[in-house]
């Protein structure tokens, strides 16, 4: 199961302009807020960011990091993934919850006949979907993170319950050759 003391927040994207700024792309409810969970994280603690947001830019926001005045050491940051102690986060509901927390779960269909393992969270731009691996799967699963398809998330019981369309359970309408 993934290491949910910590929340990755978002992500340095590299150099904006010559004078030591970084571009970030923030993961945060409210992208704003990801400069006031006071210094920042890399994955392994090596490293402390103190970031302080210039102004909003596409994708992301402008930002000083403290100890970064030249471009080539923003440069080297890109891509750096900043995290925070989920302690300084603010409590979810019920029905919502941190990347983290779902990665590593079981994934069972509804008849509890098990899927595979939740590997990642992804989103690019239309939704959450869930990346799967398993035994019977080659490669990877992807499943759409909706209520539709995953009515439950069990995190006590450490798995989440799908209801699988048609055509996306591994094997399931392939063509006969």
């Amino acid at each position: 199961m993934a290491n949910n003391k910590k929340i990755c927040v978002g992500a340095i994207m590299g150099a904006f302009g010559v004078k030591g700024e970084v571009r970030v792309k923030s993961f945060c409810a409210n992208p704003a807020d990801i400069d006031s969970y006071g210094p920042l994280t890399n994955e392994d603690d090596s490293q402390s960011f103190d970031l302080t947001l210039t102004r909003p830019v596409k994708t992301g926001f402008a930002a000083k990091i403290k100890g970064i005045r030249y471009k080539d050491q923003a440069d080297a940051l890109r891509g750096t993934r900043l995290f925070v102690d989920r302690d300084r986060l603010p409590s979810l509901p019920d029905d919502e919850f941190y990347h983290s927390d779902l990665v590593g779960l079981q994934m069972v269909d509804t008849g509890g006949e098990s899927i595979g393992r939740i590997k990642a969270v992804l989103n690019h731009g239309a939704g959450d979907i869930l990346e799967v691996t398993g035994k019977d799967i080659k490669g990877s699963l992807l499943v759409p993170f909706t209520l539709e398809v995953v009515p439950t998330v069990d995190l006590a019981a450490k798995r989440v319950i799908v209801d699988l369309p048609y055509g996306l359970r591994p094997g399931e309408g392939d063509k006969e050759e």
